[in-house]
């Protein structure tokens, strides 16, 4: 039996992103939700590789699947790093508009050529409760004073790349996958799919 690539996140910005930037793998694409899987993995680890394993050895228990799992996060050098691993959870917030919100306003006052910032992946491919791949890159740009752009999810609409001259929530789905953090790692991860298939 063909395994399916299963995307271990119900954030649907991240399903569908991953949709995107893996439909050239080697396996089908499914889903937790697609699944109807109700296992819920916290994330309890204090970093973004942590993090991204412990979903992917959880939910590769199950045979029929090769586990995709992604912790994401955005370093801001200003604020020393953080929110780091505490991205999704920055200032207990419930919405990506409150945690953008909190970030600009933790960073009022702090002038334009101070606030770079990093976007972080990690992707760990899990397959029976083990790990055979990591992949990890990084995105550069600066923390922009105002949310710009409809698409992406996240800390996008404040994430300024200046050779492009936008923001990631500006950029089409195609251009986000070319430069992003998550398109680089991406595009590791599907080298290591292929591997897998390789030696089926």
């Amino acid at each position: 039996m063909t395994p399916k690539v299963l995307l271990a996140t119900r954030n649907p910005g991240k399903v569908k992103e991953f949709a995107f930037l893996l439909r050239q793998a080697p396996f089908p694409l499914t889903s937790l939700d697609e699944e109807g899987i109700q296992l819920d993995v916290r994330e309890t680890g204090h970093t973004l590789h942590a993090n991204a394993q412990l979903k992917a050895a959880a939910y590769s228990g199950d045979d029929r699947f090769i586990v995709i799992s992604d912790d994401s996060g955005l370093e801001v050098d200003a604020l020393d790093g953080e929110p780091g691993s505490l991205s999704a959870r920055y200032g207990d917030k419930n919405t990506d508009a409150e945690r953008v919100a909190f970030l600009l306003s933790r960073l009022q006052g702090v002038p334009w050529e101070k606030r770079s910032a990093l976007f972080r992946c990690v992707i760990a491919i899990g397959m029976a409760s083990r790990i055979v791949g990591l992949c990890e890159d990084e995105c550069s740009g600066m923390i922009a004073f105002e949310p710009k752009g409809e698409r992406g999810f996240g800390y996008d609409p404040v994430f300024h790349l200046p050779e492009l001259g936008k923001t990631m929530a500006e950029l089409s789905i195609e251009e986000k996958g070319r430069v992003s953090h998550r398109g680089k790692a991406a595009r590791k991860a599907l080298q290591i799919l292929e591997r897998v298939k390789a030696g089926e």
